[in-house]
């Protein structure tokens, strides 16, 4: 079956409802990551050609990307990626994301493209296509961003943390490196992510353990400091 991977447009508007479910749906089997999008939010994407469609040639949906800018255009993030579970394993998140990256270079030609994940195999995807991962204090402090991680269930550990860590992983492209490389040429640089791929797993999982095990102290805590032994009443004899 062939697979359409396009920029979407005024005439994929019906699917921003279908698109708004898988995501709600991915992020809660993941319990992890922002949940929900509004299907006008998406509409608006697709009227401004900032989004990226895959459908079967009968129709059928089968993944979606978008992009946004923050910080006055100076970043760009490519945002909402779900494919849907019948057309996952056979590389399609890849082609999704690689138009979704040249579509970012193409209409922001100067900034740097970021994203957050908790994905292994987007976080390889990502370092095919240049990214590197770096500190949250890199990506954008635009309020607005960080703002949409409300959503998420690990949304009290990025702000415990004061938005230094959560589990997801801070990923990031600046065009400039690729002046750089011209430059200054490294042919091993580019070895890249699979020679460290089962080292980032065992990180990832170490990060969640300690996170998620901090995050249940507190909630301990939280729990502890509420229940407040009552007084027992008194019988005062009249």
């Amino acid at each position: 079956m062939e697979i359409i991977v396009q920029v979407a447009g005024e005439q994929h508007l019906e699917y921003a409802q279908e698109i708004c479910r898988q995501i709600e749906e991915s992020a809660k089997a993941r319990g992890t990551g922002i949940a929900k999008r509004d299907p006008e939010y998406i509409k608006q994407k697709m009227r401004e050609g900032k989004a990226i469609i895959a459908l079967t040639e009968t129709g059928i949906f089968a993944g979606f990307c978008y992009i946004e800018t923050w910080s006055h255009g100076n970043y760009v993030a490519n945002s909402g990626l779900i494919v849907s579970p019948e057309f996952r394993k056979h590389g399609l998140a890849k082609k999704i994301k690689e138009q979704a990256f040249n579509l970012s270079r193409e209409k922001y030609p100067n900034a740097k493209i970021f994203g957050l994940t908790t994905s292994l195999p987007v976080m390889k995807i990502n370092s095919e296509l240049g990214y590197k991962p770096v500190t949250f204090s890199e990506l954008t402090d635009d309020e607005a961003f960080w703002k949409g991680c409300q959503s998420c269930v690990n949304y009290d550990i990025l702000t415990r943390t004061n938005r230094k860590h959560c589990l997801c992983t801070g990923m990031l492209y600046d065009p400039k490196w690729e002046e750089e490389k011209k430059k200054n040429p490294e042919p091993e640089a580019k070895k890249t992510f699979k020679l460290k791929e089962k080292i980032y797993e065992r990180w990832l999982r170490f990060k969640a353990f300690v996170l998620l095990k901090d995050k249940d102290k507190n909630n301990d805590k939280k729990q502890n400091n509420s229940t407040v032994a009552k007084p027992e009443p008194q019988t005062v004899n009249a």
